[in-house]
């Protein structure tokens, strides 16, 4: 095998095993979002407390946000590098002229609705509470869960964004070689 041959195998196998991680990472942080959030309802005095569930949910948006935009890179660099040639690979070119087929616009691979949903939903334990929160813990966890949502809106713009201007900058980089 070449080294183009090597690179370009490793880079989808590459973009498999980060889809997959993408995957399992979505449950494993919705169970353990949800597990904490129980646990906040049911044992927690403070109303900040409904912060650490809301810490879990962001960690895994953004692991799983990160993972999204690597496959999509490699994803535009497989495609300038190696698939300009009638002969050669295809896919991911064949893949973005396809486009979603499914009405409505195909899946969400940041499970940005599911997501937004968890971070409204996780609000309630701090308002559940025995002791009620004050103006200034519920200002603090209002702005807390609102930036949440907010970066989960811009996540979902950037990477309905990202394939074709990644597209034109894999573009032009290969053609000042």
């Amino acid at each position: 095998m070449s080294l183009s041959d090597t690179e370009y195998s490793i880079l989808r196998k590459t973009i498999a095993a980060r889809g997959t991680a993408r995957m399992v990472l979505f449950p494993v942080t919705m169970i353990a979002w949800a597990s904490l959030a129980l646990i906040v309802l049911t044992l927690a005095e403070a109303p900040v407390a409904s912060l650490l569930p809301l810490a879990v949910l962001a960690a895994g948006f953004e692991a799983i946000h990160a993972l999204h935009v690597g496959v999509e890179r490699i994803g535009r660099y497989l495609q300038v590098y190696y698939e300009n040639l009638e002969t050669g690979p295809q896919w991911e070119t064949i893949a973005m002229k396809v486009g979603p087929a499914l009405p409505g616009g195909g899946i969400d691979p940041l499970f940005t609705l599911v997501f937004a949903s968890a971070t409204f939903v996780n609000i309630l334990p701090a308002l559940a509470l025995q002791l009620r929160p004050t103006a200034i813990e519920l200002g603090v966890i209002g702005v807390l869960h609102l930036a949440m949502v907010i970066r989960i809106v811009r996540a979902r713009g950037a990477a309905a964004r990202q394939r074709a201007i990644e597209l034109e900058s894999f573009r032009q980089i290969r053609a000042q070689k």
